[in-house]
């Protein structure tokens, strides 16, 4: 089969497009044919060399997934040959007090998909029936496999970390790139009134057209300035921070008192400061958010299906074409997920 594998030689990383063995299956375990793969900053992340913990060389990356059930292994009690699935971002075991206790995601011995095992950036690969969920056929693959990232991310992050409710003004930065405008999207759909912050003033008119209530562009004058003028100065509930450290510092200024911070993401992976006495005059919270439960999947199925949700596609790119995707989200060119198709 064909994959995008990226080895290590000589401390340096190199992304190859190589014929690789099929996997092979054991008892627990289901073979997937790959219908689509997300191209995730976690991604770029890996192959820039900037997140190095837990990686193993050489790796296949990818966990954007969707993809048909090809076999399944003898033991295998919960997943169909010819089932369309999606896998969870961590390859869960199913049996550990996390599991059971419905946080797959954090897992005490699972393995992130395209970061310590294999991913989606290939012809087929292989999880553990307890990290896939099964889908409707309905969905487009190239919309599927945003189901677990980075709809199902925004999920557990707006609703369930967050906790927004109706008619709360809700923040959201990167509010264009593939994170940003699905959390978007869950925030009006939870009733929140939204303030998209983007980096270009290009993509203002597409993120009122999703139904952003208002936008600012990093390109304007200081955007802390114009969002607290638009809330006499109150702030905002909920900012929900899919940039990191380069916005973290001046972000803070713009949450009300008693507003919760949740961060999703770190682009440059740097550190930041904190004032501490701001933090506890404003009484405020600040809250993260990685990965997605099985729950979280399914309602961002739900929500696509019914069309509450619109997943957002910049375009589509044949597997081998990634690194024109990576180039494009380095110099933040896009609106929403580029995703790869294989060839």
């Amino acid at each position: 089969m064909k994959a995008l594998t990226l080895e290590q030689k000589s401390g340096s990383l190199k992304l190859r497009f190589l014929e690789v063995p099929k996997p092979e299956i054991g008892p627990h375990e289901v073979l997937i044919r790959v219908l689509a793969c997300g191209l995730c900053h976690h991604d770029k992340l890996i192959v820039e060399g900037t997140l190095r913990r837990g990686i193993v060389f050489p790796l296949i990356l990818g966990h954007e997934i969707c993809g048909d059930v090809e076999s399944i292994g003898s033991e295998v009690t919960l997943i169909s040959p010819g089932q369309r699935v999606v896998p969870l971002l961590t390859e869960a075991c199913g049996n550990c007090e996390r599991c059971l206790s419905g946080i797959e995601h954090r897992c005490l011995v699972g393995k992130g998909f395209g970061h310590s095992t294999n991913g989606g950036f290939s012809t087929y690969m292989k999880a553990k029936e307890t990290a896939l969920v099964a889908i409707s056929k309905d969905i487009p693959p190239e919309q599927a496999c945003l189901l677990s990232c980075p709809i199902g991310v925004g999920l557990q992050a707006v609703k369930n970390i967050g906790k927004v409710s109706n008619n709360e003004l809700v923040m959201v930065t990167g509010a264009s790139g593939g994170l940003g405008v699905h959390a978007l999207q869950i925030a009006k759909h939870l009733g929140a009134k939204t303030i998209a912050v983007t980096s270009s003033e290009g993509k203002l008119v597409s993120l009122m057209e999703l139904g952003s209530d208002e936008v600012v562009s990093l390109e304007e004058f200081d955007y802390v300035e114009i969002v607290r003028a638009m809330t006499a100065e109150k702030g905002v509930n909920v900012i929900i921070d899919t940039v990191g450290s380069p916005l973290f510092p001046s972000s803070m200024k713009a949450l009300a008192q008693f507003g919760r911070f949740i961060l999703l993401g770190d682009v440059r992976a740097g550190k930041t400061t904190l004032d501490l006495a701001e933090i506890l005059f404003q009484d405020s919270a600040i809250l993260s958010s990685t990965g997605t439960q099985k729950s979280n999947v399914q309602e961002a199925e739900y929500l696509v299906r019914t069309g509450s949700i619109k997943p957002i596609i910049h375009t589509t790119l044949p597997l081998k074409d990634a690194l024109i995707g990576l180039s494009w989200m380095s110099d933040r060119s896009l609106f929403g997920r580029v995703v790869l198709l294989p060839d």
